[in-house]
């Protein structure tokens, strides 16, 4: 089977370059499954899971929103985070969700902050559960 060049960039670096035989992005709107020559197209990433499938084992990688393109067959997301999913942990993620759960009422651009950041730290919590 031919494979897919799938490149993630953040801004500090370049974390992944790698060939793989499918991924599956975390669009803003739902999961989205590429194979090898898909069609070329843009898409807004949420926040989620980038799973890589290569020679039957799987990466996982918690996405923070970003864009992703494929054209000839690379695939290229630009995201503000990704981190493997298997160094997520647990008891960190619940305590940073304590820590802004337990502040008082946001007002005006804080309340969306607040839920964008407690709506991420879900994600990555289901994420480490999954993982352990």
């Amino acid at each position: 089977m031919a494979g897919i060049n799938c490149v993630v960039v953040t801004p500090e670096e370049t974390a992944l370059e790698q060939e793989v035989d499918s991924i599956v992005v975390p669009l803003f709107d739902g999961s989205k499954g590429i194979q090898h020559n898909h069609a070329p197209m843009i898409g807004r990433l949420g926040a989620g899971e980038l799973k890589l499938s290569a020679a039957g084992s799987v990466q996982r990688f918690f996405l923070e929103g970003g864009f992703v393109q494929v054209l000839d067959n690379t695939v290229t997301v630009l995201t503000g985070q990704a981190v493997e999913a298997e160094t997520l942990n647990v008891d960190e993620i619940q305590s940073q969700l304590d820590e802004l759960n337990s502040k008082g009422p946001a007002v005006g651009d804080e309340q969306e902050l607040r839920a964008q950041q407690v709506s991420s730290l879900r994600v990555q919590r289901r994420l480490a559960r999954q993982n352990s």
